[in-house]
């Protein structure tokens, strides 16, 4: 064991390529978190979104001060986001779910996935709060350990060990069961999901399946990297390939920005300020109140039931979706009607009678949304769903 300001001194700072490319992903990120948390409601999926970029863009900047060697300056801190990293896979499947099943995140009743990451951070306690001299051990064990180590209190307790060296394992799990968890979610909305217009670049579907590829992509770098490395030396790897994952992700946002419109300076709608609403307003109100299967629906009623302007509501739907008002409307009788085709409840209805159950006004009509929406016929549909 050596004198702590002798080895403190030898450690060297770092800085090369990958250092680079890892500080220019971990300032977009938090960049864009911070863009999200200013602009996205927070009951939105794209908040939760948020949520996901700030928690890896902090575990990765202390990989980066690990990497670099600048750690020995706030040795202190020296594991302290661990329990973060069992934080990235269920926030990812919190946004995915909120996302594409269009609820909101409910704390109540998805508290289990919060108990791996607290029962980690419980177990290291003993370590967050041991002498500096201890966290500098851990430090050059896992970067330096041709340096050797300093020495340490005699009443220092290791027991937290127990858990701590089965880390990896525990992420490895924990990516794996939300792997699947994710998938599961992707693979369910593509059976029910309805076609994108045309201008729409990527869809909320196809972001969710990129989003599960890129999550299987840094599992499985994150198990090459186990077995490759018996320490922390492998992690710049996983901070560079985070670094390609935001500046992709930052090109999709802005290829849907309505920068690149052509009308988005002189907007027909810009001078509407007033009675401002979000799109979660409009879609928590169709689907608890099933509005849009009142056959008499409008622009008009709509706005007037939310106390706003009829103009604002055609905006906010056109803007969010890609749709007009009619298609939007249509849109979600089609998926009612899916529905009540397959229902039992409505098995004495006719394919008629059910298309005017959710807000068509004629056989006609009911059957050219259908056509347009899935594809096929209602009973076509009907046909291949109970083949």
């Amino acid at each position: 064991m050596s004198d702590y300001q002798v080895i403190f001194d030898q450690i060297p700072i770092r800085y090369d390529l990958a250092s680079h490319i890892m500080i220019f992903g971990i300032v977009q990120g938090f960049f864009l978190a911070f863009v999200i948390f200013l602009r996205a409601s927070r009951k939105s999926a794209i908040h939760l979104f948020g949520w996901v970029l700030l928690v890896q863009c902090l575990v990765f900047f202390d990989v980066y001060l690990c990497y670099t060697g600048l750690m020995k300056y706030t040795i202190h801190l020296n594991d302290s986001t661990e329990f973060l990293v069992l934080l990235i896979p269920p926030t990812l499947y919190f946004f995915l779910y909120t996302l594409l099943e269009r609820k909101p995140l409910d704390l109540k009743k998805q508290w289990p996935h919060f108990v791996l990451p607290i029962l980690y951070f419980i177990s290291q306690i003993n370590y967050l709060l041991s002498p500096e001299e201890v966290k500098l051990n851990a430090y050059l064990g896992a970067y330096h350990r041709d340096l050797g180590y300093v020495d340490v209190p005699g009443d220092v307790s290791y027991f937290y060990h127990q858990i701590k060296d089965r880390f990896r394992w525990l992420v490895l799990a924990s990516f794996a069961f939300y792997l699947f968890l994710t998938a599961k979610l992707v693979w369910k909305a593509k059976k029910k999901s309805f076609a994108s217009p045309k201008h729409i670049k990527v869809d909320k579907y196809v972001f969710s399946r990129n989003t599960v590829i890129i999550f299987l992509v840094l599992g499985l770098t994150l198990f090459l990297i186990y077995l490759n490395f018996d320490d922390d030396g492998g992690d710049h790897y996983l901070g560079i390939l985070q670094t390609v994952t935001i500046f992709i992700t930052s090109f999709f946002i802005l290829s849907e920005s309505r920068f690149f419109e052509k009308s988005w300076i002189a907007d027909k709608y810009e001078t509407l300020s007033t009675n401002s609403i979000q799109f979660d307003t409009i879609e928590d109100f169709m689907t608890e109140s099933e509005f849009f299967s009142q056959q008499d629906v409008s622009l008009k009623t709509v706005a007037e039931e939310l106390d706003t302007n009829a103009n604002m509501v055609s905006k906010i739907i056109n803007s969010e979706t890609g749709m007009n008002f009619n298609d939007y409307i249509n849109q979600k009788r089609i998926l009612l009607s899916k529905d009540r085709l397959l229902d039992g409840d409505y098995a004495h209805l006719t394919v008629e009678a059910i298309g005017l159950s959710v807000g068509f006004n004629s056989k006609s009509a009911f059957y050219a949304a259908f056509k347009k929406h899935v594809g096929q016929s209602p009973s076509a549909y009907m046909k291949a769903k109970k083949g």
